[in-house]
């Protein structure tokens, strides 16, 4: 069946970019409306539905805006909490463009609403089934792709010429578990230089090791340095499980992706819906 937050679910941090305070508050909404957020410091209260074809921007994040030019960016960590928990309604209240970034990962989210508790709802779960394989490739080689299965796995590989990061490979089933143990808290990374120039044009004013891992060569400026072995590809691995919730459903498939980013998850997703073909939504 499909599921909401049991209660209202309190969560502020810093915003990335504005580094201004954001608070969210995330509401029990009825069967099939989705995942909404509300900005609520605009006087027109514009309600903006995390759905892929709502995503605007994806340079950094994923953004979803309206065409008022009203946006909602950095969702991603917060949807992928989301999905794991098998919220499939909710409505996000938020005073600022940017969901806070916490602790550049997926964990402040999930365990806010697991300590929330969720409210079985009366309509019928709908869950998104991959019919055949549906890829997309961009002009630099970076590969997604969504097969067929029988459940939700993720297949990621990513390379970097840092000796710290290098080749990196992730593959497993998608669920409760597996995201508590070895995914939820892993943190967004860059390089130092990175952070140098968005700095000096003004941007990622709320950016510090406190929510992000930081490399400068090959050192890792954060002290105790990574939290798991693979941290930087099992975060991609959050931003991706975050990017398919905008699907509108919880997915049945594969996806299998190589050296990409929020840009290709939503072009994969554009792609699918694309040709009916490709995908059925199926009650389970």
């Amino acid at each position: 069946m499909q599921h909401t937050v049991a209660k209202d679910v309190i969560i502020s941090g810093v915003g990335l970019h504005s580094g201004c305070e954001s608070i969210l508050t995330i509401k029990p909404a009825e069967a099939n409306t989705g995942i909404i957020f509300k900005r609520i410091d605009i006087e027109e209260k514009p309600e903006i539905k995390a759905i892929y074809s709502n995503v605007v921007d994806t340079k950094n994040c994923t953004c979803i805006g309206d065409n008022k030019g009203n946006i909602v960016s950095t969702i991603e960590h917060l949807m992928a909490a989301l999905c794991i928990l098998e919220i499939d309604n909710a409505l996000i209240e938020i005073n600022n463009p940017e969901v806070p970034i916490m602790d550049g990962s997926a964990l402040p989210f999930y365990k806010a609403i697991k300590q929330a508790g969720t409210q079985q709802q009366s309509s019928a779960k709908k869950l998104l089934k991959i019919l055949r394989p549906t890829m997309f490739v961009d002009e630099k080689g970076a590969i997604t792709e969504l097969t067929p299965a029988d459940n939700f796995c993720i297949k990621f590989e990513i390379e970097f010429p840092s000796k710290i990061v290098g080749k990196q490979k992730f593959e497993d089933i998608i669920n409760d578990q597996v995201f508590e143990q070895n995914i939820a808290m892993c943190r967004t990374f860059c390089e130092k230089y990175q952070v140098d120039y968005l700095k000096s044009i003004g941007l990622i004013k709320g950016g510090s090791l406190d929510n992000a891992v930081v490399l400068d060569g090959e050192n890792i400026l954060n002290e105790g340095g990574f939290r798991t072995p693979n941290e930087c590809v099992n975060h991609k691995v959050i931003d991706a499980i975050g990017d398919m919730f905008t699907a509108g459903y919880k997915i049945l498939g594969k996806l299998t992706a190589s050296k990409s980013g929020h840009y290709h998850n939503n072009q994969i997703l554009r792609t699918l819906f694309d040709n009916p073909d490709n995908y059925e939504i199926t009650e389970g």
